[in-house]
């Protein structure tokens, strides 16, 4: 999203800002420094729109980073070192005169929210400008004018202005500031959202925003059902989060049948032929009961593109989890046979959208036939198909394997394996799940083994 602090849409027009509010906000900052640090949860520096005022909370951050003491006298000495006034004794007198006129430091989120006021409207007047910038350009595709005010009003809801460099000064000062967040009391709020299994969340940090999360396996090892458990450990345990499910392959019905058969522990063969009987029908009962009050939402349209999926989750209030079902199914809005390059492209806007939404996304995969030519059937990256993208653009990415499929010798029928092939956060591994084919479902183990 561009950055439109200080353009004026004509000559009589001057965008909106409260010179008062932005003064008192530093002004507050000069008299108790503490106070910085509930300003830098509200405002960055690109919000203020007075270009001196940018630059004079900049070198508050600084030096706060640094751990240098700020009052008047500091924050003069590095702002005439750096320009930001003509003289010192220029420097000197404003911030003398914005710290004593400050009415009480107590009022400053107000004040915060104000300067957020003021700029929100110059961003909204910016984009209203350059929607029609590009139909006097010419752009007469009302789908493509569409996609952009929508993205650009959800860039705005959400608080981000991707327009610009940032110094790196406030980056890690936002970094230090996170650290300081997973280690408070609040963790829960700010760590990756757990999938349910224990181990793996251990591995993998939990499911983090912005990640891409490719689950692969070879047909009927149980893709769609350990997705579908992880939508409702996710749903049950954060019931402010909604979970959406974009199903390509089965429909909305089939996938609520799942649902039922896993958490009444009803035998899913039952379901599809209606023969049920006696208690079966208080567990049913009683599941329906239980999932109803699940945030879980369910799209079944088939041949859906990436952008569309976007445009629907841009709708949600409060997204937790997205889940699709499958990679394969996904149409591409290029206009080429190559399949690799509608792979490609696929994959680098589900990435993209992961992190314009700040949501982890997971994303279901079929693999190619290459296990099934090798002795050992575990899968590999390499199996991965039409596209080394795939590998390339995913943070996580996660095989299942159950040895019974294969091998009906096997000792532990019961035991699936999801292989961690590439984690961006952390080590790679393998851990045991447990499978009940009978309710399509998932668990964890008490013990995993280790690195792969």
């Amino acid at each position: 999203m561009p950055q439109f602090s200080n353009f004026n849409l004509s000559d009589d027009f001057t965008l909106p800002y409260s010179l008062e509010a932005e003064q008192t906000i530093l002004g507050s900052i000069l008299i108790n420094s503490d106070i910085l640090g509930i300003v830098m949860e509200i405002v960055k520096p690109d919000c203020f729109y007075i270009e001196q005022h940018q630059e004079l909370y900049r070198i508050m951050i600084q030096m706060m980073g640094k751990g240098s003491h700020i009052d008047v006298i500091t924050v003069l000495n590095e702002a005439v070192a750096l320009h930001v006034f003509d003289t010192a004794a220029e420097g000197r007198t404003y911030l003398a005169n914005i710290a004593e006129s400050v009415p009480t430091v107590a009022n400053v989120r107000s004040y915060c929210k104000i300067v957020m006021d003021k700029y929100y409207i110059r961003l909204l007047a910016g984009s209203c400008r350059d929607l029609l910038t590009s139909i006097q350009q010419g752009e007469n595709n009302a789908q493509v004018l569409l996609e952009t005010a929508e993205q650009n009003i959800f860039n705005i809801r959400q608080g981000r202005n991707t327009g610009g460099l940032v110094p790196f000064s406030e980056i890690i000062t936002e970094a230090y500031q996170q650290v300081g967040r997973l280690a408070g009391p609040d963790r829960e709020q700010y760590i990756g959202i757990r999938s349910g299994f224990s181990y793996l969340d251990t591995m993998t940090s939990g499911l983090n925003k912005s990640d891409l999360i490719l689950v692969a396996a070879r047909p009927a090892m149980g893709k769609t059902a350990f997705a579908l458990n992880i939508a409702q450990n996710v749903a049950s345990k954060n019931r402010d989060k909604q979970v959406c499910i974009f199903s390509l392959e089965m429909s909305k019905e089939q996938l609520a049948a799942r649902f039922l058969s896993s958490v009444a522990q009803v035998d899913s063969g039952k379901l599809r032929s209606g023969r049920i009987f006696g208690d079966d029908w208080t567990k049913l009962a009683s599941a329906t009961s239980f999932l109803m009050n699940m945030p879980i939402y369910i799209d079944d349209t088939a041949g859906i593109t990436v952008p569309q999926i976007k445009a629907k989750l841009r709708r949600m209030k409060n997204l937790g989890l997205v889940i699709i079902d499958y990679l394969g199914l996904i149409s591409s809005t290029m206009r080429t046979d190559s399949k690799v390059q509608i792979v490609t492209e696929i994959t680098r806007q589900l990435k993209i959208m992961a992190k314009e939404l700040q949501v982890p996304v997971l994303v279901l995969s079929q693999l190619s036939r290459g296990p099934e030519n090798r002795q050992n059937k575990r899968p590999m990256l390499s199996d991965l198909r039409d596209s080394g993208s795939i590998e390339q653009d995913a943070d996580v990415v996660m095989f299942l394997y159950r040895d019974a499929y294969y091998n009906e010798n096997c000792k532990t029928p019961n035991v699936a394996e999801c292989i961690i092939a590439k984690n961006r956060h952390g080590e790679t591994g393998m851990v045991n799940l447990i499978w009940d084919g009978q309710f399509t479902r998932f668990s964890s183990m008490e013990k995993s083994s280790g690195k792969i």
